[in-house]
């Protein structure tokens, strides 16, 4: 592997540092929580449509998705240190670029499994970032890391798919802008484990479809990004030509969306960390405590040096995998991809709970994006899969090789 990034991820980094300091920072402050405003707490500043055309026309577009006209023809070791710019600033940053989850992965199985219409009617306006979307795979009552445990039910009447059910953690239902959601059930209850569910498109405003509420993280409701919805299904029909892919073909689809995604995530907390460092310098050099700066006390650069150390052994690891699925594909790329799921949140939670104690008290606040970096790392230890499950493939095929 080369670590030299090529021409033309250098051009892209340019240009999107340049986005970022000119536009995406400044504009922070209108992604913050907003408790108390009703449904309003779920829209998105009005800002995010001017950050979104700034964006366009600096060609920083659809820069995740490597095959499509559409997509900016990214491999994923060329598209890696670009996420991890935008994980500098990650309520903001991605959705301007039209680069964040769940819509990444929505569109990325759109286009490989979708039908003609169904590209038409929602990865087109997906990939014009005229709507938004929700993933509906977690469920409140059953340990959804475990897929056979789901229990949402998707049967089929003459012509049409009947879903019960309730999900929730459906990232970004809350907000008017979602308009489609991805459902997995179970589809064929008799099969075996791996062949039960199906996924099926469900229109937002179809009769039977009701957000029941949004969930917080840690305190953060993340409003301005339509939130973390829990949605029931009573009896939605939706057309037989609603399933994406092939029926009972849920779980393979569900990981051929999760493989690039995870590097996504991944790369996106390294960037995460790295401001994480930034502040945590700045403010031990402008602060002082008994006498000298924060700077010169042994335990603060003990914590600026293993932050250090921590952070570029986590992005060579990353790096790796995203050549790897270049190379070899997902599928072979597997335990590394379930390594760094588990690498990357540790590493990043731990910079960001020294940067905190370098802060002090203020670093809990929302004075300062220290707290919300770190709910949103600590989250990542369940998001797309535990941890546990993921060292439990990382060990699988470790003994295995014995």
């Amino acid at each position: 592997m080369d670590f030299t990034f090529d021409s033309t991820t250098e051009d892209y980094r340019s240009r999107l540092l340049g986005f970022m300091d000119e536009f995406v920072y400044p504009n922070e402050h209108y992604f913050h929580d907003r408790p108390g405003e009703g449904s309003l707490q779920w829209e998105r500043p009005a800002v995010m449509a001017d950050l979104k055309e700034q964006a366009r026309s600096r060609g920083l577009w659809n820069l995740f998705l490597p095959h499509h006209a559409e997509g900016a023809g990214l491999s994923n070791l060329q598209y890696a240190p670009l996420a991890e710019i935008t994980g500098w600033s990650p309520e903001v940053a991605p959705e301007a670029l039209n680069c964040n989850p769940p819509d990444t992965g929505n569109m990325e199985l759109l286009t490989m499994f979708g039908s003609e219409a169904q590209k038409h009617d929602w990865l087109a306006p997906l990939l014009d970032g005229s709507i938004r979307s929700a993933y509906c795979m977690t469920e409140p009552n059953v340990s959804s890391s475990d897929a056979a445990n789901l229990v949402t039910s998707i049967t089929e009447d003459g012509d049409h798919w009947v879903v019960n059910g309730t999900k929730w953690w459906s990232t970004g239902a809350m907000s008017s802008d979602c308009k489609v959601l991805i459902v997995m059930g179970v589809s064929d209850p008799d099969a075996d484990a791996r062949g039960r569910h199906s996924l099926v498109l469900v229109p937002t405003d179809t009769p039977g479809v009701t957000v029941e509420r949004g969930l917080e993280i840690f305190g953060f409701t993340h409003g301005a990004h339509g939130g973390h919805a829990q949605v029931r299904f009573d009896g939605v029909r939706v057309p037989k030509a609603n399933m994406l892919g092939e029926r009972g073909r849920g779980q393979a689809l569900a990981q051929a969306r999760l493989g690039p995604g995870r590097i996504h995530h991944c790369m996106r907390m390294i960037g995460m960390a790295e401001r994480a460092i930034d502040l945590m310098c700045r403010r031990a050099n402008e602060r002082e405590a008994f006498g000298s700066r924060l700077a010169d006390q042994g335990i603060v650069q003990h914590w600026i040096a293993q932050s250090r150390v921590r952070v570029d052994q986590l992005r060579l690891f990353v790096l790796r995998a995203a050549w790897l699925i270049d190379t070899v594909g997902a599928r072979e790329a597997r335990t590394d991809i379930s390594a760094i799921k588990v690498a990357a949140p540790d590493t990043t939670e731990w910079v960001l709970d020294k940067a905190i104690q370098v802060f002090g008290a203020g670093g809990m606040t929302q004075d300062h994006p220290l707290a919300m970096l770190w709910a949103q790392a600590r989250t990542m230890r369940f998001i797309d899969g535990a941890d546990e499950v993921h060292r439990m493939v990382v060990a699988t095929r470790e003994l295995r090789s014995h």
